[in-house]
């Protein structure tokens, strides 16, 4: 994409600064999750990754994300689903997901995701978390519209040490919300007539999702409920 560069996800660049400034990205084998994720998919091929794979659950996201990808020979995309892929067992030595496996199918997408990683291989994952265990009726309707079924807080790492893997690094995202809601629906309306026809398919859900989302984080309280947290984790040897 030509006019609009930054990554319209909940931790924005940020989650990706932070993996490369912590784990040497140079000739591994990459597999995100996720759609919205194509510039991401270039920092890791402009940081020598070896190759990075793209995979999303519905066929619109295949078609938009093959057409933005404009044929990189070291960046593919497929449609599986996440908690079923078609990926051999150790295949990846990274496995990257930025705001994708917070849902009812989460424990069974980790599990994938430790079948298809390297023993020592890396998993970089992004979450919405809940800031507190009751949550009011317009916050859980923003779960619920967006399939999201977030974690509280404090409960987060325990899920992920729990089931065997190594934390080395942690870090609260959820300053970037701010930054996420108001400049990635500032800019994508300002830009919405640069954009291709593709590349609107592309953003079209990211638009109307922002739209009510950046209202209640931003003017309704929404920051007092929900934030976001990364993790760089290890896979046991």
């Amino acid at each position: 994409m030509k006019t609009i560069k930054p990554i319209f996800l909940p931790g924005t660049d940020r989650q990706f600064k932070i993996l490369a400034s912590q784990v040497n990205l140079e000739g591994k084998s990459v597999l995100i999750i996720g759609g919205g994720t194509v510039e991401i998919a270039h920092e890791f091929i402009g940081n020598r990754a070896l190759n990075t794979k793209i995979i999303v659950e519905d066929n619109d996201s295949l078609i938009d994300t093959r057409m933005l990808l404009n044929n990189n020979d070291k960046i593919s995309v497929s449609m599986m689903e996440f908690e079923n892929t078609d990926f051999q067992d150790a295949q990846f030595d990274l496995v990257f997901a930025q705001a994708s496996i917070t849902n009812k199918s989460k424990n069974k997408i980790v599990k994938e995701i430790k079948r298809i990683l390297k023993p020592g291989g890396i998993f970089c994952v992004g979450e919405n978390v809940a800031l507190t265990r009751k949550l009011p009726a317009f916050i859980k309707d923003i779960f619920i519209n967006s399939g999201i079924t977030p974690s509280f807080k404090e409960d987060f790492i325990k899920f992920y040490t729990e089931r065997k893997f190594e934390i080395l690094y942690e870090h609260d995202l959820s300053p970037t919300l701010k930054d996420f809601y108001k400049i990635s629906s500032s800019i994508l309306n300002q830009n919405i007539d640069t954009l291709s026809d593709q590349e609107k398919s592309y953003y079209k859900k990211m638009l109307k999702q922002i739209s009510h989302e950046s209202n209640v984080y931003l003017n309704l309280g929404g920051d007092n409920y929900f934030g976001f947290m990364m993790l760089v984790m290890k896979k046991a040897i």
